[in-house]
């Protein structure tokens, strides 16, 4: 298996005030293409910091983090930029759709960063809707659309640009049961074609769809165990 993500004695301090927090304390994670990872924790232990280095959103204080088999501080901002857009789909609790804008514009927004032409843009942005079963919800704003459908928006957001990384920040922290259970048969039919996932959760429940299960707890990897109950998403019928 090919290694994407080396993470090599990361730690990140932040200072706030004559305050020093040690939010990461020495993290090693190596993870593989096509792996489906759970990061867990309690708040506070570091998991979000930890998914925000991965996503090349922060840097770590100390360590290094190489992606594939780039070492990203080497990286200049431009490249880091590209990175972001085109290697990795990010997927958040609150979704962080545009208001005003329609659900094929939400999706097509990554490509306008790409340079893609407008028709190809809007061709990608309906089948990646289409992808996760919202292609006559195209021209509905998020205010029209349920949680689970804003966050299938967003999902559909995350792949048009073809990424080979899926990182999701608590992605059912918002939604009923149901709701969670169908967002996680996507992101297992997601799996299935070959992207690799990394879910950020502090529900076991939402941890226990995931092969593999690293714990957090202060700063620190307390463990990091394949799974060997994976729970099965199905679909939840009326």
């Amino acid at each position: 298996m090919k290694s994407i993500i080396q993470l090599n004695e990361i730690a990140r301090i932040y200072h706030i005030g004559s305050e020093t927090i040690h939010a990461l304390r020495n993290v090693s994670v190596e993870i593989f293409q096509n792996e489906y990872v759970a990061m867990m924790g309690p708040s506070g232990s570091g998991k979000s910091t930890l998914m925000n280095i991965i996503g090349c959103l922060d840097t770590p204080s100390s360590g290094t983090y190489i992606l594939n088999g780039i070492e990203v501080s080497k990286m200049t901002d431009n490249e880091l930029a590209e990175v972001r857009n085109k290697e990795i789909g990010f997927i958040f609790q609150t979704f962080n759709l545009l208001p005003r804008s329609t659900a094929l514009e939400n999706v097509a927004l990554p490509l306008v960063y790409a340079g893609i032409s407008k028709a190809e843009r809007l061709d990608r942005a309906y089948q990646a809707l289409a992808d996760v079963g919202l292609g006559d919800r195209v021209k509905h704003r998020p205010n029209e659309l349920s949680g689970g459908q804003r966050q299938r928006v967003a999902v559909a957001r995350a792949l048009v640009n073809k990424p080979s990384i899926i990182l999701a920040d608590e992605p059912t922290g918002n939604l009923d049961s149901k709701t969670s259970e169908e967002i996680m048969v996507l992101f297992n039919e997601i799996h299935s074609k070959g992207n690799t996932i990394i879910v950020v959760t502090h529900e076991e429940e939402i941890a226990q769809h995931a092969h593999r299960i690293v714990r957090l707890k202060d700063g620190l990897v307390e463990s990091d165990k394949r799974n060997e109950n994976i729970r099965k998403a199905e679909m939840v019928r009326e």
